[in-house]
């Protein structure tokens, strides 16, 4: 993986909450005074619409987020371009921004520390399919074995931020 900085992903299915809550996370690290670069993956087939880049990216950056990007259909938008980006190419050009903390909205079968959002029942077996899951935010309880990790409720705000606080600041300790 080769990053030196503590990387994050939230990954979920479309409509899931993860603009939301990149948004929320990227708030809290600024209030904390880290500084966070984030990408989003445009998982929608095709190269991203500047209108697509404003509504997701653009609210990254409204966030506090020091750099924003979004990669979808061999197309970076940071105005560079090439055949086919990967997720490590990508992080190569963000691994150079003086911030604190890379957060990835998407690429859920990357192998990065991962939040994943649940918002229907059918999304369960994306806690079967991928790895490295560090929490879940679920927008409904979720019955079942007992995880590794925390599930939090949407509604659980504060208690996810708390989590993310002290998940980052470990993180930041250790690289």
């Amino acid at each position: 993986m080769g990053v030196s900085k503590p990387v994050l992903q939230v990954v979920g299915y479309q409509n899931s909450g993860k603009t939301t809550l990149m948004t929320k996370l990227i708030q809290a690290a600024k209030c904390r005074n880290w500084t966070t670069a984030s990408l989003k993956h445009h998982g929608h087939g095709g190269r991203p619409t500047l209108a697509e880049d404003q509504k997701d990216s653009g609210q990254h950056r409204q966030a506090g987020a020091l750099a924003a990007g979004v990669e979808g259909g061999g197309t970076l938008q940071i105005t560079a371009e090439k055949a086919e980006w990967t997720l490590e190419d990508i992080l190569a050009l963000y691994r150079c921004l003086p911030v604190d903390l890379l957060l990835i909205e998407g690429y859920k079968q990357a192998e990065y520390p991962k939040i994943v959002l649940i918002k229907e029942k059918k999304d369960l077996p994306l806690l079967d399919q991928l790895k490295n899951i560090q929490a879940v935010i679920s927008w409904q309880r979720l019955a079942g074995e007992r995880r590794d990790y925390p599930v939090f409720l949407l509604t659980e705000e504060g208690m996810y931020v708390d989590w993310f606080i002290d998940y980052v600041g470990q993180q930041l300790k250790n690289t």
